[in-house]
């Protein structure tokens, strides 16, 4: 079946400052547009969203201007920064170019009030203005506070990344899966089925991410659910492939018209590609 990636980085180290990756080594170098999909297509994705790479701030245009060049991208989330008061004059520019779908800012790595000040909250207001979405990247500790967020800005859409990142190698179940629960019901909310490997070890198998990925399907519902491949960050502790396949089976018992929105449609409708 027909796979839309919604989460793919890209990183091109010639052409842009990535800061955070001299912590990362293992993945600190190029990965591009030919090695994802060489990998990816007989996978059955066949395009893919672009996800910001938190570059250098002075980088954040130029990443989304570059990124949508690339084949089989077919749109962008770009990078932002709502705290400061130029935000609208950003989101402004990125509107100017019309596969620039959503944006986000990482708040998973931020101090937990950066995303409660009225600022933040009054910048954001204005995305469904430029007809964007924003993509909350929070811990699972962070979810009471990306709720409010929501809460506080009901006419933006808000995804919810990496599956509201919970511990899987602590055994974090709980109260990740309360506050997954509570999040779902605040209906500007969806979910993205992403990142979940990254938190699991390199010993996870299906069984140890299959009641994580079940919960969110069945709190979100499979309208409101989307899927992403948090590529090269999934290479951490596996590769595409095996998330892929990972994926289908714990799906394989549902309709191919659930799994079809869970892989293409919802992604086509709530990020209008």
């Amino acid at each position: 079946m027909r796979i839309l990636d919604t989460h793919l980085h890209l990183v091109y180290p010639d052409r842009f400052d990535y800061p955070w990756l001299s912590d990362a080594p293992a993945i600190n170098k190029p990965w591009t547009v030919e090695d994802y999909f060489a990998e990816a297509l007989p996978l059955g994705i066949e395009s893919a969203l672009h996800m910001e790479v938190d570059v250098a701030e002075a980088d954040l245009l130029g990443e989304s201007e570059f990124v949508l060049t690339l084949p089989r991208v077919v749109g962008a989330i770009a990078g932002c920064r709502p705290e400061h008061m130029n935000f609208v004059d950003q989101i402004e520019q990125l509107s100017e170019h019309a596969h620039v779908k959503g944006v986000r800012r990482i708040l998973h790595q931020m101090p937990d009030d950066l995303s409660q000040s009225d600022l933040f909250v009054e910048n954001i207001r204005h995305l469904p203005d430029y007809d964007l979405s924003f993509d909350l990247c929070v811990r699972a500790d962070q979810l009471p506070i990306g709720q409010m967020l929501a809460e506080r800005a009901p006419d933006v859409t808000f995804v919810l990344d990496h599956c509201g990142v919970p511990d899987v190698t602590g055994g974090g179940l709980d109260p990740w899966r309360a506050h997954i629960s509570n999040i779902a019901k605040v209906p500007n909310v969806m979910a993205k089925v992403s990142g979940i490997v990254a938190y699991s070890g390199a010993d996870w198998s299906v069984d140890t991410i299959r009641p994580y990925v079940e919960h969110i399907i069945e709190s979100f519902g499979w309208d409101r659910v989307v899927w992403g491949s948090d590529h090269p960050v999934v290479t951490l502790t596996g590769s595409l492939t095996r998330w892929v396949q990972a994926t289908h089976e714990i799906i394989k018992g549902a309709s191919d018209d659930e799994k079809a929105r869970l892989l293409h449609l919802n992604a086509e409708r709530i990020y209008k590609v």
